[in-house]
C-alpha cells in the first residue's frame, strides 16, 4: 500500500472549517480566515447556537470574500434576529441553511476548528 504524501491528491487538503458557536471569539475567526486565505486555503465557516449573533458585528464584514460564509437558520431565529437577514454582509438567503450544511462543512475539509 503506498501513501500519498502529496496534498493536493487529497481531497479537501486546501480546505479550513471553523463552526463558531460562541459569540466570543469573532477576532480569532476573522485572523485565522485571514490568515488561511492569504495562504491559499479555501475557508468555509459555519455559524450556529449564539455564535450566529456575530453575524451583525461590524467586524463580521472582514470575512466577505474570504470565506464561504453559511449561517445556521434556526440558531438565527431562536436568537431573536429573524427578520435581519439581509443586515448580514456579503451573504444571501441561501446561506442560511441547516444543520446538514454544517455536517456538509466539515465533511469537505481537511482540518476545522471550533470556536
Amino acid at each position: 500500500m503506498v501513501i500519498s504524501q502529496d496534498k493536493s491528491a487529497m481531497p479537501g487538503a486546501d480546505v479550513l472549517a471553523i463552526l463558531i458557536s460562541s459569540d466570543k471569539h469573532l477576532d480569532h475567526v476573522v485572523n485565522l480566515t485571514t490568515a488561511a486565505f492569504a495562504k491559499g486555503k479555501k475557508v468555509r465557516l459555519f455559524f450556529t447556537g449564539k455564535g450566529v449573533l456575530l453575524t451583525l458585528k461590524p467586524k463580521f464584514n472582514a470575512l466577505v470574500g474570504k470565506a464561504v460564509l453559511s449561517i445556521c437558520d434556526v440558531c438565527f431565529r431562536a436568537n431573536g434576529l429573524h427578520g435581519r437577514e439581509h443586515e448580514v454582509p456579503g451573504v444571501k438567503m441561501d446561506a442560511f441553511s441547516t444543520q446538514a450544511k454544517n455536517d456538509e462543512v466539515l465533511n469537505k475539509a481537511d482540518r476545522h476548528l471550533v470556536f
